[in-house]
């Protein structure tokens, strides 16, 4: 699927809840199936500067595809990390750094969260681009 394409069954997803107390609940069960980073991949150079709780987020290229992985010990960040990683995983550097990643402000997900969780959806964000631009580059 493309990235518009993951976006869009996202905001299905979340937009079809009543409240914002069943849209956490769905994001926390997103966290829930996060795959857990190795021990030895949860370094302070994977670490996300910027997020209230710890975060850690990895990258490696599959054929021309790059995949994310990324953990948190905060059980909502871990399910921010998950949305983040179930959209742009598993593709180009260049499909990643072209993504104008609207389901964010589709889901209304900023306005719900506290300045510092937002600081840290932004550092996210940042940190998956420019894996995509070092990728990019090789």
């Amino acid at each position: 699927m493309s990235i518009n394409e993951l976006q869009d069954e996202i905001i299905e997803e979340f937009t079809s809840m009543d409240d914002w107390m069943s849209r956490y609940e769905l994001l926390v069960d997103y966290g829930k199936g996060l795959q857990p980073l190795p021990d030895e991949e949860r370094t302070e150079q994977n670490r996300i500067d910027g997020c209230q709780s710890s975060v850690w987020l990895t990258a490696h290229m599959e054929g021309d595809k790059l995949i994310f992985a990324g953990e948190s010990d905060a059980i909502l960040v871990r399910g921010i990390v998950a949305l983040l990683i179930h959209v742009l995983s598993g593709h180009t550097p260049q499909e990643i750094i072209d993504a104008n990643l609207y389901f964010i402000d589709a889901i209304q997900l900023q306005a719900h969260l506290s300045p510092t969780r937002t600081n840290g959806l932004v550092a996210m964000l940042k940190q998956m681009k420019l894996y995509a631009l070092a990728y990019k580059e090789k």
